[in-house]
């Protein structure tokens, strides 16, 4: 079996940002926890998942994807100031949210969610960076492919891998 369109993917793979001295890896996903996903459905940059086509388990890949053809480039515009007067929520302390480095779940005017990322915090505002993490970025990769399966018409219908570790459920 192959690496295509409704199969559900198990794999192992390491992540890697290459800089002008180094590879700094971000991400390890081993063989105790692997990252399962129905491949042309993940939400994966679409990128990494054609460099998976056509694999069979137990191959291996090593490859890298420009920020292009990943998350996109940083974009400046992304980092806006907004009033501390935002984030009052019933029952949390307001201390205890704004931590610079948090990742705080948002909506947009257009009701779209936004995940950013806390970058300052100042008496009256705060600064939130929307970029993805690895937005800008190349992002290598190295890995295997651990298994291959037919998607379940469930698992298909809803979009994502059902069951403990990507395993069908009775």
């Amino acid at each position: 079996m192959i690496i295509e369109k409704n199969k559900v993917v198990g794999l192992t793979y390491s992540l890697s940002i290459p800089d002008p001295d180094d590879m700094t890896i971000v991400e390890v996903v081993n063989e105790d926890d692997p990252l399962y996903f129905i491949y042309d459905m993940s939400g994966l940059p679409e990128k990494f998942e054609q460099k998976l086509a056509g694999l069979s388990e137990g191959d291996t890949f090593d490859f890298s994807i420009d920020p292009e053809e990943g998350y996109g480039d940083y974009d400046a515009e992304a980092v806006v100031e907004l009033p501390k007067s935002m984030f009052v929520i019933e029952g949390v302390e307001q201390e205890d949210l704004l931590t610079v480095g948090s990742i705080i779940p948002m909506t947009n005017e257009e009701g779209e969610s936004l995940q950013g990322q806390l970058v300052e915090v100042g008496d009256e505002n705060v600064i939130m960076d929307f970029n993805h993490p690895l937005a800008g970025k190349t992002m290598h990769f190295e890995g295997k492919v651990l298994s291959i399966r037919e998607a379940t018409e469930t698992e298909l219908e809803h979009g994502h891998v059902h069951g403990a570790a990507g395993e069908m459920e009775d």
